[in-house]
C-alpha cells in the first residue's frame, strides 16, 4: 500500500504509537508484508523467527516489537504490539467505504463490457473492454480487471485475506488494504473467490484460464497462460509461474512456488515448492512416475505378503 504523499518517520509514530529510532524527517512512502516491500515502505514483524529477514529486507522502515540495533539506512518503529500498528496504518490510510449503489460512481467501465444482472461493483474498480461479467458476481472496492475477461456467475474478487493472529482472547484480523489485479483474455468460472492482497496485489496474469469453485488466497500470483481446474486451493502469498497446470482438488501450502510449466495432477498436496517443466503427484507432490512406481511397488508388496 503506497501512501497518498510521502511521511516522516514523526508522523507515523505519532499515527501509529510506536517509538521512532532514526531520524524525525525520515520519509516514508508506504507499507508492505515482508515478501513484496520496496525502498520507502514500513514492514512489520512480531516473530523472531523472521526478525532477520525483516531486518534485511529492502524496508526503509522495521516495526518491530524487539529493541535491536538499527540497520545502516533504516529507521526502526518499536511497539510491543506491532500487529495492531499495522491495523492502525490500514485504517487511516485504507478506511473502508460502506456502498451505496450496486455499481459505484468511481468504477470505470470499458468498451462493449456487459455487465449482467445483480452484479456488485465497488469504489474505484477499473474494468476494461469487451468483459463479460456474470451474475451476481461482486468485484470489491479497487480491484482492476483488464480486456477480454469473462467472470462467471456467483464468483467474488477482492474479499479480505484470511490472516488473524490468535490472542487469549480470540482471533485478532490483519486488515487488508490490497487488492486484485486481474489482466487481459482471464476467464474464472463459477463460484471462485479470489482474495485481496494485505497490503500488496493478488494477481492472475494474462491469458489464464480458471474453473468453477476455485480459492485463491491473498497476495498470491498465478502468472499467464496457467490452466485451473475446479475445486484447486491456492493458499496466500504463492507464486505459479507460467504455464502452470493444477488440475482437480489441488491444494497448496502458503508461501509455495510453483515452477514455470510444471502439472500437479489431481487431488494432490504441494507442500513445498516445486521445480518447472515437471509432472506431480500426491501428498505431499514429488513427480508423478516415482510416486506412481511407489504406490505399484506397495500394492505388489501387499499382494505378495497375502500369498505367504
Amino acid at each position: 500500500m503506497k501512501f497518498p504523499r510521502v511521511y516522516t518517520l514523526k508522523e507515523i509514530a505519532e499515527l501509529t504509537g510506536a517509538k521512532a529510532v532514526g531520524p524525525e524527517s525520515y520519509p516514508i512512502s508506504g507499507c508492505n508484508e515482508i515478501h513484496v516491500v520496496e525502498p520507502g515502505d514500513i514492514v512489520f514483524v512480531d516473530h523472531p523467527k523472521y526478525y532477520d529477514k525483516a531486518l534485511q529486507s529492502k524496508a526503509s522502515v522495521v516495526l518491530i516489537n524487539k529493541k535491536v540495533k538499527c540497520p545502516e539506512g533504516k529507521a526502526l518503529l518499536v511497539s510491543k504490539d506491532p500487529f495492531s500498528c499495522f491495523n492502525k496504518l490500514t485504517t487511516f490510510f485504507s478506511a473502508f467505504q460502506p456502498a451505496i449503489k450496486s455499481i459505484a460512481d468511481t468504477a470505470k467501465i470499458g468498451v462493449n463490457t456487459i455487465i449482467q444482472p445483480n452484479v456488485f461493483i465497488g469504489n474505484n474498480v477499473a474494468i476494461g473492454d469487451n468483459c463479460v461479467i456474470h451474475p451476481n458476481v461482486i468485484i470489491y472496492d479497487n480491484c482492476q480487471i483488464g480486456n477480454n475477461v469473462t467472470i462467471h456467475a456467483g464468483t467474488s474478487i477482492g474479499a479480505d485475506a484470511f490472516y488473524y493472529k490468535n490472542r487469549p482472547t480470540g482471533y485478532d484480523k490483519l486488515l487488508s488494504s490490497g487488492s486484485v489485479v486481474i489482466e487481459d483474455n482471464v476467464d474464472i468460472g463459477s463460484l471462485c473467490t479470489i482474495d485481496k492482497g494485505v497490503s500488496a496485489n493478488t494477481t492472475i496474469k494474462k491469458g489464464t484460464k480458471i474453473d468453477n469453485q476455485v480459492q485463491v488466497g491473498h497476495d498470491t500470483i498465478i502468472g499467464e497462460n496457467c490452466l485451473i481446474a475446479s475445486l484447486v486451493g491456492v493458499a496466500g502469498c504463492c507464486i505459479i509461474e507460467d504455464n502452470v497446470i493444477l488440475w482437480g482438488q489441488v491444494g497448496t501450502n502458503s508461501g509455495v512456488t510453483i515452477g514455470k510449466g510444471a502439472v500437479i495432477l489431481g487431488q494432490s498436496g504441494v507442500a513445498k515448492s516445486l521445480k518447472g517443466g515437471k509432472t506431480y503427484f500426491g501428498t505431499p507432490a514429488g513427480e508423478a512416475r516415482k510416486k506412481l512406481k511407489d504406490i505399484a511397488e506397495i500394492n505388489q508388496f501387499l499382494r505378495d505378503q497375502k500369498k505367504t
